[in-house]
């Protein structure tokens, strides 16, 4: 189901919220725990002895070398998959689910097993799934893996009086001390989304005069072998924080779209850059010449951040961008009111321009709900973790889900199930109507496993991710032998 093609009318239906209990097989007690080292070392072997999965606490697991990847095929059983809506009347009360098998071959779902049918190759390996329900894995579409705090020494944001100007001095000072453990704070960040459930990412990368591509050169070495581990889905932007035009940073934009970025980033047109015009025009033309998509920071309020948002949308359709554009955070559309909003909206839609958003919580709360009223492509992402902008960030887009539901009013069953998509990327099991959409035979077998009766109890309780699944890879957590 996409979330974006959901008439709003039905989000914002009202209906109590009711959970079911989910029957038992999620807490068993289990004979062998199998790590992420164990599962990819023992998809080639035989099936093993049954137990069901455990939901205790999970350690971090190990990175395999380049031999313990997997490349055959295995069955995971035992799944919960949400099968329908549960209604009193017309009222949806609760989501029904069952039991299934998948056969995972070649990173896809190769078969989906339900009712009494069974695994029919007995020579593959079985890992159990306990119960436990299954959900589409998670897109971080908006975090800056190249600096942060996490992994070392706690920091908290230091007042600046100046601003953001005042911040991008302390930058300045910080970003040479850090480069020498930027890979390992960046693994450390890596390792937190997996655990969140994760496995799809967006990244801004900090392009400046100060450290110029180093920060760049070691990402690129750091999601280079997660690609290699298979584990990992992602995207760079190359991010001018310091200013386009203020740090004069056009040459290294463009070395940085020769070594591989995806997209095109900007920052605050006129008040970092001076110059909204030029600003934009740069870094558009830039993308164009490397036929590259645009990601643009955009704090401004109004009116800077509407007029510039305008601007935006023209250069889009101008220079034939449709579908390429992402403006992040574009704070400045809580001002609007929703019959200002509706036309801008509309026509962001027509554009297929997509709005980045982490959900901040704040004086003005984000016109989320009249976006997705209008089908703009609505991504979310953790921003910061926690560094010299924030003291906070946990890269947990299940979290950012519920803060939605929240601040949106989405308590009940229905809405609930529909807010999943926000960190899914629009991917729900159920589409409006109740009927499974996902997953399907040919799907990528990426996805989590969690004790939960349905998305919405997920959603509503934050539930632990136990097992991470990737392109059929375990990328955090443990399974069961089967």
């Amino acid at each position: 189901m996409h979330l974006m093609n959901t008439p709003f009318l039905q989000i914002i239906r009202k209906t109590p919220l009711a959970f079911s209990l989910l029957g038992g097989g999620i807490m068993k007690e289990s004979k062998r725990s199998l790590s992420r080292r164990g599962f990819i070392q023992g998809v080639g072997g035989g099936a093993l002895g049954a137990a069901a999965l455990s939901c205790g606490p999970v350690q971090a697991a190990p990175t395999p070398d380049e031999k313990a990847r997997p490349n055959g095929a295995y069955y995971l059983v035992n799944v919960r998959l949400e099968s329908g809506f549960i209604r009193e009347g017309e009222e949806i009360v609760n989501t029904a689910t069952e039991l299934a098998s998948l056969r995972i071959e070649n990173g896809k779902i190769a078969e989906i097993l339900t009712g009494d049918t069974k695994p029919g190759n007995p020579q593959l390996p079985r890992f159990d799934a306990g119960g436990q329900l299954l959900l589409p894995t998670f897109r971080d579409m908006h975090i800056h893996l190249d600096k942060t705090y996490y992994g070392g020494p706690w920091r908290a944001v230091r007042p600046m009086p100046g601003g953001v100007f005042d911040r991008i001095k302390e930058e300045q000072v910080l970003l040479p001390k850090l480069l020498a453990t930027a890979e390992e704070r960046t693994e450390k960040i890596i390792e937190l989304m997996h655990k969140n459930g994760s496995t799809v990412v967006r990244s801004h990368c900090n392009i400046d005069p100060v450290q110029g591509l180093k920060n760049l050169e070691h990402l690129k070495n750091v999601l280079a072998r997660h690609n290699k581990a298979n584990d990992l889905t992602s995207e760079i932007v190359a991010f001018p924080q310091h200013g386009l035009l203020l740090s004069k940073v056009e040459g290294l934009m463009r070395e940085a779209m020769k070594m591989g970025v995806d997209y095109v980033g900007g920052l605050d047109p006129t008040v970092i850059d001076g110059d909204m015009d030029k600003s934009i025009d740069t870094m558009v033309q830039i993308a164009v010449d490397a036929n590259k998509g645009i990601d643009i920071h955009l704090h401004e309020g109004a009116p800077s951040g509407i007029k510039a948002i305008r601007r935006l949308m023209d250069v889009t359709e101008k220079a034939k961008l449709q579908g390429k554009m992402t403006i992040s955070h574009a704070f400045s559309l809580a001002a609007l009111s929703p019959e200002e909003g509706k036309e801008m909206y509309t026509r962001m839609a027509d554009l297929g321009i997509s709005i980045a958003t982490s959900m901040p919580i704040g004086k003005w709360v984000m016109p989320i709900d009249q976006l997705l009223a209008c089908n703009v492509n609505v991504i979310c992402g953790t921003d910061s973790v926690i560094d010299w902008w924030s003291s906070f960030g946990m890269c947990d887009m299940l979290e950012k889900a519920k803060l939605a539901a929240e601040l949106y009013g989405w308590r009940n069953e229905f809405n609930l199930s529909r807010t999943l998509g926000l960190a899914t990327g629009k991917v729900t099991p159920l589409n409006a109507k109740g009927e499974r959409v996902w997953p399907k035979v040919g799907n990528e077998a990426s996805f989590n496993l969690l004790p939960a009766s349905c998305s919405a109890e997920a959603i509503a309780r934050l539930t632990e991710r136990t097992a991470v699944f990737h392109n059929g890879v375990l990328a955090y957590g443990a399974v069961k032998q089967a």
